[in-house]
């Protein structure tokens, strides 16, 4: 992959580029759906997927999570920072389209399939309507080369969900804001899970990352939030305080975090 400026595979729909050392998914076009820096591949390149692994700052303790659904491969950023830094997390990754499957494995470093990781070709809906297994965490991040979502974004599948979560279980949905907003994805995720859903702030792309609790109820002091970031930055090189600050300057210095 020499030259930084041209498309450098292509495999059906699916393209992969690279510039200045980052390699970057696109689904037909330049749009990019996903990212991994050659040199720290386990590292989350892009804003939005660093606010994905928020739910690590809900629960603490025990090993969480031990089971975690990924719904839209992408370029398995997500993927490979678990499976190196949850070692101990079983995940089901459910990707619709195989020809994401064979790029992923080409150019993103996809891990092989194990114990530890399990790769469905299915519709996500589908497979959270018909599934009987209980995730400590869903990750729902599944779009199509023009940003649609289908079932991903609608009542049903965010209630299958709840179906689907453990008693310590959390989500994090990543919503695109360009079109119409978030309104109606919140309002969905909040009658799904009884108001237990929070909006992190805005990524600069315009991503945004809602979180959701499922089971157990979170109540977190903002001191306590920080504290756990800082924490989860000294084990992974993960830095979500800029996320922290934010979501905290926009709740209120002192208040708690709720959900």
């Amino acid at each position: 992959m020499a030259n930084d400026s041209e498309w450098q595979a292509r495999t059906a729909p699916i393209l992969a580029s690279e510039r200045a050392g980052v390699r970057y998914l696109h689904f037909g076009s330049r749009l990019i759906q996903g990212a991994m820096r050659i040199a720290r591949p386990s590292a989350l390149e892009l804003e939005y997927t660093r606010d994905m692994m928020f739910p690590l700052l809900l629960r603490s303790g025990g090993g969480w999570p031990r089971s975690v659904l990924l719904i839209g491969l992408g370029a398995a950023s997500l993927t490979r920072f678990l499976y190196r830094h949850r070692p101990r997390a079983a995940q089901t990754v459910v990707e619709i389209e195989p020809a994401v499957i064979a790029v992923a494995q080409q150019y993103f470093k996809l891990p092989a399939q194990s114990a530890r990781l399990r790769i469905e070709i299915a519709d996500g809906s589908d497979f959270v309507a018909s599934s009987k297994q209980r995730f400590d965490l869903i990750l729902v991040d599944g779009y199509d080369a023009k940003g649609r979502t289908g079932m991903l974004d609608t009542l049903p599948f965010y209630c299958n969900c709840v179906a689907r979560l453990s008693e310590r279980g959390a989500l994090a949905a990543n919503l695109m804001t360009r079109h119409h907003g978030i309104g109606g994805s919140l309002d969905r995720l909040r009658a799904a899970f009884t108001g237990r859903a929070l909006p992190l702030p805005k990524c600069a792309s315009g991503n945004v990352v809602i979180v959701a609790a499922g089971g157990d109820a979170v109540d977190i002091p903002g001191i306590e939030l920080a504290r756990r970031a800082r924490r989860l930055y000294g084990e992974t090189g993960l830095c979500l305080l800029p996320t922290v600050t934010r979501l905290r300057a926009a709740l209120g210095a002192d208040a708690a975090l709720r959900i």
